[in-house]
C-alpha cells in the first residue's frame, strides 16, 4: 500500500486561491454577458434613431449617415412639450402625496401597537398579487361615480365624475400596497427604542415620524420615489381608459404618432428618437438616487 504525503498549508492555500480566481472569472464573465444583453437593446434604439426611413427595412447596426435631425423632426411632429408637461404633472401629483401616505401607513404598521396589524399586512400582501388589469373596470366605475363632480348628483349619477380630468390620473394612485409594504419593512428594521424614548418624553407620534424616523428612512423614501416615478412616467393603459382630451394625456401617447405612417409602416427612426428622449429623465433620476435605491432594497427584507 502506498501512502501519499499530506498537502502542506502552502499548497492548500494555492489551490484555494486558484479555485477562488476561477470562480471570480466565471462570475465576472456572467455579469459582463448579462450587461451586454441588457445594453444591446438601448444601443440598437439609439443607432436606429439616427437612420433614414429606408435603412430600417434591412438589418444593420450602423447607419449609413448619422441623421441627428431626426430628433428635431420627431419632436416637432407632435406637441411633445405638452406631453412632457402632462407626464411631469402626473408624476409630481402622484408621488408627493403617495410618499406621505405610504410611509405613514408603513410606520404605523411597523412601530405602533395596532390591533390586527399582521392581518393588515397579509391583506397588503394579497393585494400585491392582483394585476392592475383586473381592477381597471371597477376603478373606472368608481372614478365616473364620484359625487358632485363632472355633473354628478350627490349619489354620483348623471355625469362623468372625474373621467377625463387630472383627478382621474392622480387620485387613484396616491397610495399603493407595494409602497406601504416596502415602508413597513424598512421601519421594522429601525430600533423601536428610539420611538419609545421619544414617547416617554411626551413627543407625539407625528413628530416622532417626521423628526426621528423619517430622516433614518431616507433610503426607503428614495426607493418609493424611484418606483413610483417610473410607473407614473410610463403609464399608458389607465390614461387611455380614463382620458379622451389630448391636452391632459401623458407622454406615452405621443409615441403613437409614429406607430403608423401614411404607408402603414411604423416610422422607426422617429419612434426610437422620441423613445430615447422619453427614457432620458428616468435614467437621470435613477443615477441620482442609485445609492439610496440600493440601500433601500437591501434594508427592506422579509422581516416579521
Amino acid at each position: 500500500m502506498t501512502f501519499r504525503p499530506l498537502e502542506t498549508g502552502t499548497r492548500l492555500t494555492r489551490r484555494r486561491n486558484h479555485h477562488g480566481r476561477g470562480g471570480r472569472i466565471l462570475l465576472y464573465s456572467a455579469l459582463v454577458a448579462g450587461a451586454v444583453l441588457m445594453v444591446t437593446p438601448f444601443v440598437w434604439m439609439l443607432l436606429t434613431s439616427l437612420k433614414g426611413l429606408n435603412e430600417v427595412n434591412s438589418f444593420s447596426w450602423l447607419p449609413d449617415q448619422f441623421l441627428w435631425r431626426n430628433y428635431a423632426d420627431a419632436f416637432n411632429a407632435a406637441p411633445f412639450l405638452m406631453y412632457f408637461r402632462n407626464s411631469a404633472i402626473v408624476v409630481v401629483g402622484q408621488t408627493v402625496p403617495l410618499l406621505f401616505i405610504a410611509t405613514g401607513a408603513g410606520y404605523a404598521l411597523a412601530q405602533l401597537p395596532i390591533r390586527g396589524a399582521n392581518r393588515l399586512l397579509t391583506y397588503f400582501l394579497v393585494l400585491l398579487g392582483v394585476p392592475f388589469q383586473v381592477i381597471i373596470v371597477p376603478l373606472f366605475i368608481v372614478v365616473r361615480s364620484v359625487p358632485l363632480a363632472g355633473g354628478n348628483n350627490i349619489l354620483g349619477q348623471g355625469g362623468t365624475g372625474w373621467v377625463d380630468s387630472w383627478w382621474a390620473l392622480i387620485v387613484p394612485f396616491i397610495s399603493a400596497p407595494l409602497y406601504v409594504f416596502l415602508a413597513r419593512q424598512f421601519f421594522v428594521s429601525l430600533p423601536s427604542e428610539l420611538a419609545d424614548a421619544a414617547r416617554i418624553d411626551g413627543v407625539g407620534e407625528i413628530k416622532i415620524f417626521l423628526r426621528i424616523m423619517a430622516p433614518l428612512a431616507k433610503p426607503a423614501f428614495i426607493t418609493i420615489i424611484l418606483f413610483n416615478v417610473e410607473s407614473a412616467w410610463n403609464g399608458f393603459i389607465w390614461p387611455l381608459v380614463a382620458t379622451s382630451s389630448e391636452s391632459i394625456r401623458p407622454l406615452q401617447f405621443g409615441l403613437a404618432v409614429f406607430a403608423q405612417s401614411s404607408s402603414g409602416q411604423p416610422q422607426w427612426p422617429f419612434l426610437m428618437a422620441v423613445s430615447a428622449l422619453a427614457m432620458l429623465p428616468m435614467v437621470l433620476v435613477f443615477i441620482i438616487g442609485q445609492r439610496y435605491f440600493i440601500a433601500g432594497l437591501a434594508n427592506t427584507g422579509l422581516k416579521g
